[in-house]
């Protein structure tokens, strides 16, 4: 009787078996596939730093990804693949969530967002990865396995090319995802990428004697906030990005009817020549500068229009001055508005009577408990972008503080 020799049956020889089927290489690609998926989640829990439940979501699918991944290439099992399978689907399940209807009980993840090139790539990584997971687990690859039970780590040098080919692919297409994701837009469907945000300097030219040339704030230029003595670099790119992000997107309430119609009421005090439209839901959201849930909208008087010219601020009841974050440093000033007594109004209250701090408001009319606050402004400001209103207006700021009016930074320059 004949004996064929190892090459001649390719059932028999392992190495064959791995060319016809083709198992070492679907493992390589679901692999890299949650591996990529999950660099680029890791990196948007960056840039959703500012909403603790998101970031928290985002680095729990990054770690699953990344260790799921990882072992895979190291030792697959169908057991691992059951466990990838479930997750990878988990994550897919939730990206479809956040994009159609927002998650409600994650914050950062309420409100629908457009898709965008990051997440998208993410997306379509874990579809990889389950559909190679159910490649794996079909009748014929179970089939392979028992004829070549070597783990993928012995695979065959043809095997490891082309798993060094899917990892190139993926680290090309990966790449850019994680820069883009670095930059994410939190829009609310309008589809705004983050290329869209007016751009703030990052060339700050500074002078060998310590002096810092500092340019007028103008909406339609670059932002540059350099200048400010005592203000750290990362200081200052904090203060850009908030004028920059409000910028972008608070023209979404240039229209005092649509402002309205999302639970904004005047104040009543349009006799200053601003009027000030609160949404006292959204004092204590948890949402904090945030420029698509503004706790107050200021509208510049023109007889009987408005123009809206910024959004003011306000952190959480109950917090004070000396509790406020360490954002901006000396470019933003918080105030307070404690000489103010409101009309008996639960939805709507108005500005009735201004009293000393320490006095009393006449009934009904009473004080209404809230934080600290901050202007933004995005149009230029004699005093600069976060300048308070002048006046009993521009309410109280913390004992021992300067009033801010950061000329240099205003539409006269220094």
């Amino acid at each position: 009787m004949a004996t064929k020799a190892p090459g001649d049956d390719p059932v028999a020889d392992p190495a064959a078996s791995q060319l016809r089927h083709p198992t070492a290489l679907v493992v390589a690609v679901a692999g890299w596939a949650s591996i990529g998926a999950g660099a680029i989640h890791a990196t948007a829990a960056g840039s959703h730093s500012d909403h603790r439940q998101a970031a928290v979501a985002f680095v729990a699918v990054a770690a699953f990804q990344l260790l799921w991944g990882v072992v895979a290439l190291v030792r697959y099992s169908p057991l691992l693949g059951a466990v990838g399978l479930v997750g990878q689907a988990a994550a897919f399940g939730g990206w479809l969530w956040a994009k159609t209807s927002g998650i409600p009980f994650v914050d950062g993840l309420q409100d629908p967002e457009p898709v965008q090139f990051a997440d998208a790539v993410a997306a379509v990584l874990a579809i990889v990865a389950i559909l190679s997971v159910l490649a794996l687990a079909t009748d014929r690859v179970a089939r392979v396995a028992r004829v070549d039970p070597a783990p993928v780590r012995q695979r065959a040098p043809q095997s490891a090319l082309v798993t060094a080919a899917v990892a190139l692919t993926g680290v090309a297409l990966v790449v850019p995802a994680m820069v883009s994701a670095s930059g994410h837009d939190h829009g609310s469907g309008d589809g705004h990428g983050h290329d869209d945000r007016p751009v703030a300097h990052d060339d700050v030219a500074h002078a060998h004697d310590g002096a810092v040339e500092t340019h007028p704030f103008d909406p339609t230029q670059p932002i540059d906030l350099s200048g400010m003595p005592g203000v750290t670099p990362e200081q200052q790119a904090q203060a850009e990005n908030l004028l920059a992000v409000s910028l972008l997107r608070l023209p979404q309430f240039a229209d005092v009817a649509v402002t309205e119609s999302r639970g904004y009421h005047s104040v009543g005090d349009s006799v200053t020549g601003y009027e000030h439209y609160m949404n006292w839901s959204l004092v204590d959201d948890g949402r904090i500068l945030d420029p698509d849930y503004p706790e107050s909208l200021v509208y510049r008087v023109q007889g009987p229009e408005r123009e809206l010219v910024a959004a003011m601020f306000m952190l959480p009841t109950g917090t004070t001055l000396d509790q406020v974050p360490d954002l901006g440093g000396n470019l933003l000033q918080w105030h307070i508005h404690n000489n103010l007594c409101f009309s008996d109004d639960a939805v709507a209250p108005q500005v009735a009577s201004v009293v000393p701090p320490d006095g009393s408001c006449p009934p009904p009319t009473e004080r209404i408990a809230g934080g600290p606050m901050v202007h933004v402004w995005i149009e230029p400001h004699p005093c600069g972008p976060f300048a308070a209103l002048e006046g009993i207006a521009g309410g109280q700021i913390a004992e021992g503080e300067t009033r801010l009016c950061d000329h240099a930074h205003g539409p006269g320059g220094p």
